[in-house]
C-alpha cells in the first residue's frame, strides 16, 4: 500500500492530466505558453471596455454560470443560494460545499485551475477553506490588479469573439478598438437567430428593430434580406469575421423566392406559419446568409441539437440560460447535407464549423465535413471542438479521436471557451493538456513515430496557429 501511495501523483501538479512522457514534453515545451484565440464566447464587450472590477468572487464566478448552478441544485442546494436573494458570501459557501462532491466532473478541475492560476490558491475548496479563500480572493479582486482586462491579458489572449445580435450597435466594440491602451482584439460575431425564428413570439418586433438598425424600410422579404446584409457589412467594418447560428433543430426544405415572400408576409401580418413554411423560410434565409459570409471571407458556425428551457416552471421564474437545457436528439444528417450542398452548388460555401451538443452525432459530422472540403483551404469545413455538455475530458477525447479516425486531425482549429466567465480561459489549458496527452498515448503505443519536430508542429498548430490562419483576424 505504501508503494502505491508513494507513486501516486499529487493533485493538479505540473503534469496534471499528462500521463506519459511524450505528452508532458509536448505540453510544457510547445503548447503551454502559446497565445489564445477565443473565437466563440459570451463575454460582455461593455464590461471589457469599462474594465469592470468585481467586488467579490461570487460576482465574477457564480453569477450567470449555469454549469455551477446545475451542480448546486443537484447537490440539494436551495434556489435562494443559487440565483436567489441569499448574500454573495452564502452563495459562495454553498458552492464551496458542493465542490468536494464533484469527483469526476470537470467543474472540480476548472474550479481549482482558476483558483490556482489567477489567485495563487493552492488549497482545495471546501466549506472549511472557504472563509480564507473568500478573503484572499476578494482582496485581490479589489486591488486593481484583477479587473476584467487583467484576466484576459494575463491569460495570453490575443482575440476575443463575442456573440452579438445584428441589431446591436456594437458601440463598445468600437470603443475598445479605439483604445490604444488595450491590445487584445475584441471582435463581434454575427448571430441572427431571432431573425430566423419566424414562429417565435417577438419575431415582428425584432424585424422592426432590424429595420431601424439598418436604416432600411422592411416591407418585403427582399427588404429583410437587404437589412441583414446591411448589418453584415457593418459587422465586417468593425472587424467581425465570424457568424454563429443556434440550429437547435436542423431543417431544410426547398423554396423559391416567391414562396418565402408569401411566408414572410404571412408572419408580418401576425398569422401562424406552418412547420413546412418555417423550414422553407429558414432554409432560404440560411442559404442567403451563407452566400454573404462566403463573399466576405467569414467563417460560419452552426451549433446544433440543443434542447433549451426544459423546465417550464423555472423558465417562467428565471428565464433562459439558467441551467435548464439539455441535449437534443433530432436527426441532422439529411437536412445539414442539403443546406451545405445548397451553398456548395452555388460555389458559395464559406469556411464552416459544425458542432453538435449530442455526441451521437460526432461520426455523422466528421463524415459530412469530409464531403465538402476543398478549394485549397486546409480544414475549410471543421468538426468543431467539444461543446457545452461535451467539454469534459472524455468529451474532448471522444471528439478528437473521432476527428482523427475520419479526418485530418492536424488541421483542427482547437478550443474555445463558449463562456460568460472571464475566468474560463483555463479551459484552453485543460484542452491543451488533454490533447497533448492523447497524442502522447498514440506515440507511446507505437501508433505514430516519436518525431519531435512533426509532433511539435501538430501541437502548436492545434493550440494556436491553425485558428490564427483559419480566421485571419
Amino acid at each position: 500500500m505504501k508503494e502505491s501511495r508513494d507513486s501516486m501523483k499529487a493533485f493538479m501538479d505540473e503534469n496534471f492530466v499528462l500521463n506519459n512522457k511524450v505528452g508532458e514534453k509536448l505540453y510544457h515545451d510547445y503548447a503551454k505558453d502559446l497565445p489564445i484565440i477565443d473565437y466563440h464566447c459570451h463575454l460582455s464587450p461593455q464590461e471589457i471596455y469599462e474594465n469592470k472590477q468585481f467586488e467579490n468572487i461570487t460576482k465574477v464566478w457564480l453569477y450567470g454560470d449555469h454549469y455551477k448552478w446545475r451542480a448546486m441544485r443537484a447537490n440539494g442546494v436551495e434556489e435562494k443560494y443559487v440565483t436567489g436573494d441569499a448574500s454573495d458570501y452564502d452563495k459562495f459557501l454553498a458552492w464551496a460545499k458542493t465542490v468536494p462532491m464533484l469527483i469526476g466532473n470537470p467543474l472540480y478541475h476548472w474550479t481549482h485551475l482558476e483558483l490556482k492560476r489567477y489567485f495563487g490558491v493552492e488549497e482545495t475548496l471546501n466549506e472549511h477553506t472557504a472563509p480564507a479563500i473568500w478573503d484572499k480572493i476578494n482582496g485581490l479582486l479589489t486591488s486593481g490588479e484583477w479587473n476584467v482586462r487583467d484576466f484576459i491579458v494575463k491569460s495570453g489572449v490575443e482575440v476575443v469573439c463575442t456573440t452579438d445580435d445584428p441589431i446591436d450597435s456594437l458601440e463598445y466594440h468600437k470603443k475598445i478598438k479605439a483604445d490604444s491602451d488595450f491590445n487584445v482584439k475584441v471582435l463581434p460575431s454575427y448571430r441572427p437567430d431571432k431573425g430566423l425564428e419566424i414562429n417565435r413570439e417577438g419575431f415582428n418586433g425584432w424585424v422592426d428593430k432590424l429595420s431601424e438598425a439598418a436604416s432600411v424600410s422592411i416591407n418585403s422579404y427582399q427588404d429583410f434580406l437587404d437589412a441583414l446584409k446591411n448589418r453584415i457589412d457593418y459587422f465586417h467594418e468593425i472587424g467581425g469575421r465570424v457568424s454563429d447560428h443556434a440550429l437547435d433543430v436542423m431543417m431544410y426544405e426547398e423554396a423559391t423566392a416567391e414562396d418565402v415572400q408569401a411566408i414572410f408576409s404571412k408572419a408580418r401580418k401576425g398569422e401562424k406559419v406552418s412547420l413546412q413554411e418555417e423550414k422553407q423560410f429558414k432554409s432560404y434565409t440560411l442559404t442567403f446568409l451563407g452566400q454573404q459570409y462566403h463573399e466576405k471571407g467569414w467563417a460560419m458556425q452552426y451549433h446544433i441539437n440543443a434542447h433549451r428551457n426544459n423546465n417550464t416552471r423555472m423558465f417562467n421564474k428565471l428565464g433562459p440560460d439558467t441551467g435548464y437545457d439539455s441535449m437534443n436528439d433530432e436527426l441532422i444528417a439529411k437536412p445539414l447535407v442539403k443546406l451545405l450542398d445548397s451553398l456548395d452548388q452555388k460555389d458559395a460555401l464559406p469556411k464552416t464549423i459544425l458542432y453538435s451538443l449530442n455526441p451521437r452525432d460526432n461520426v455523422t459530422i466528421a463524415t459530412i465535413v469530409g464531403s465538402f472540403q476543398g478549394g485549397g483551404v486546409p480544414g475549410k469545413i471543421q468538426f468543431g471542438t467539444s461543446w457545452w455538455f461535451n467539454d469534459t475530458k472524455l468529451g474532448m477525447i471522444n471528439q478528437m479521436e473521432t476527428l482523427a479516425d475520419i479526418g485530418v486531425f492536424s488541421r483542427f482549429i482547437g478550443m474555445l471557451t463558449d463562456s460568460r466567465s472571464f475566468l474560463s480561459y483555463t479551459r484552453h489549458e485543460y484542452f491543451r493538456r488533454t490533447m497533448c496527452n492523447l497524442i502522447g498515448e498514440w506515440v507511446e503505443n507505437g501508433e505514430y513515430p516519436n518525431d519531435e519536430e512533426t509532433l511539435a508542429e501538430i501541437v502548436k498548430n492545434i493550440s494556436y496557429f491553425n485558428a490564427n490562419e483559419y480566421f485571419d483576424f
